[in-house]
């Protein structure tokens, strides 16, 4: 095969984006945020960006297909009914765009989205060698068909995505040889599935026997088995699809355009992200602040926690770390909303108040222990009987599920996400006393 194809994977989003290589002249499909990666490629194999294919409109990133289009002169492929606002060429169904010496023919493949269509590579021969499935088919795993719903009868709706990922695989995906290798948009830890796989690649025949979504059922069967158990929707996603919709702004330029701070005024009512590690919070921050540490999934809550339009201030320890931040904000499309980013800490007296774990462990019941792990997690059991359950998403919604009278100790699995959810409960119970349970959580076992 006359092409090279090669993996851009962002471990955080768990995103896989790529390159097509053949004859000098490159095809990107489903680029990342920052694309300076793809013009490194470009430039190490001296060969030009001819064109940007987008498997659907994504919700959980923002692509720099416009940024492309701008600096580089690519021209945008997306299927038609992705309704895009930027200049493109309609791409559906056995249209096809040559490469070199290859071809890459599109697939309408309704299902995740209304507008996901596949990329088939075929080489010289006409013979099918890969297919670029975007959020359609993941290894072990197909899209989930709940992100699009509008208004109205949202049940339906699902409903009639998921039919609709039912003949994609059958009529379309499955019928493919079996010896095709299949490259999705995403691995293990996205959103966009419900049980992905690590591994990043695998062949239609592989898939036909080990996913559990192509096995033998009828219609009813798989439209209820794709509608269950799928993971919480982040606040940040139907935001994404519209900025992709429309193009975003330019990765650097959107990057720089963000104010830098030197002294700690923060205007009331605006939330206060502070990025360090939960022993650094609780030792001392910042009045109000939301302890969302810098991490992999940084991210994905800050979008889950924050509203799309909600402006806010950043707080990191050092400028390397928030440069890096700046970088996973712009990623989700919510640069334009911090209101001032900030390495200062000299005013950041508010402090968390210390467990006794001791204590805890011999007095259970004289708190209310919250549990915010994900529904999934709680298959194997509650780690403490008497703890309430309200997932980190649903938080603000479920506090009155909350016993004011006793303090509060909150965990989660390994500590990240009851941090963000005891500064968050702080903030909207300010008269409770909140524990976070901490790394210490890992040191009790199921009751």
């Amino acid at each position: 095969m006359n092409a090279k194809i090669e993996r851009f994977y962002d471990e955080d989003l768990a995103h896989a984006s790529y390159t097509i290589l053949s004859s000098d002249e490159i095809v990107l499909i489903d680029p990342a945020r920052n694309p300076q990666p793809y013009y490194d490629f470009a430039k190490k194999h001296n060969a030009n960006i001819i064109a940007v294919i987008e498997t659907h409109l994504h919700a959980d990133f923002v692509s720099s297909h416009l940024q492309i289009q701008k600096e580089k002169g690519a021209v945008i492929y997306a299927s038609k009914f992705a309704d895009a606002k930027y200049s493109h060429i309609s791409f559906d169904q056995d249209d096809v765009l040559a490469l070199g010496k290859i071809e890459l023919k599109a697939l309408n493949t309704p299902g995740h989205s209304p507008d996901s269509i596949c990329i088939l590579l075929l080489d010289e021969q006409d013979t099918q060698q890969a297919v670029f499935t975007g959020d359609t088919l993941f290894v072990g795993d197909v899209g989930r068909p709940d992100l699009r719903e509008e208004d109205g009868d949202l049940a339906t709706q699902e409903k009639e995505m998921a039919r609709q990922m039912y003949f994609s695989t059958r009529n379309v995906l499955m019928k493919l040889g079996k010896d095709v290798e299949v490259y999705p948009a995403h691995g293990a830890g996205s959103l966009c599935g419900k049980n992905i796989s690590s591994d990043l690649s695998s062949t239609i025949g592989r898939e036909l026997k080990r996913n559990p979504a192509l096995q033998p059922m009828d219609e009813d069967t798989f439209i209820d088995f794709l509608l269950e158990d799928q993971p919480f929707i982040p606040k940040y996603f139907k935001h994404d699809v519209s900025l992709n919709r429309n193009g975003a702004d330019s990765f650097e330029e959107s990057i720089n355009s963000i104010p830098l701070a030197e002294n700690e005024t923060f205007q009331g009512g605006i939330a206060i992200i502070d990025a360090r590690s939960q022993q650094e919070f609780k030792s001392g921050h910042h009045q109000g602040a939301i302890n969302i540490a810098a991490g992999g999934k940084f991210e994905t809550w800050l979008g889950t926690i924050l509203s799309p339009k909600e402006p806010f201030y950043l707080v990191a320890e050092n400028k390397e770390i928030l440069k890096k931040l700046l970088e996973k904000t712009a990623k989700i499309g919510y640069e334009k909303n911090i209101k001032a980013a900030l390495t200062s800490f000299a005013n950041a007296k508010s402090k968390e108040p210390q467990l006794d774990v001791d204590h805890f462990k011999s007095h259970k019941r004289d708190y209310q222990i919250l549990d915010v792990r994900n529904d999934a997690e709680l298959e194997n059991g509650k780690i403490f009987k008497g703890a309430i359950h309200i997932p980190l998403p649903e938080l603000e919604d479920g506090l009155q599920k909350i016993d004011t009278n006793k303090s509060v100790v909150v965990h989660c699995a390994s500590g990240y996400r009851s941090a963000i959810a005891a500064s968050l409960i702080k903030n909207m119970l300010p008269d409770t006393r909140v524990y976070d349970l901490g790394t210490a959580v890992k040191n009790f076992k199921s009751d």
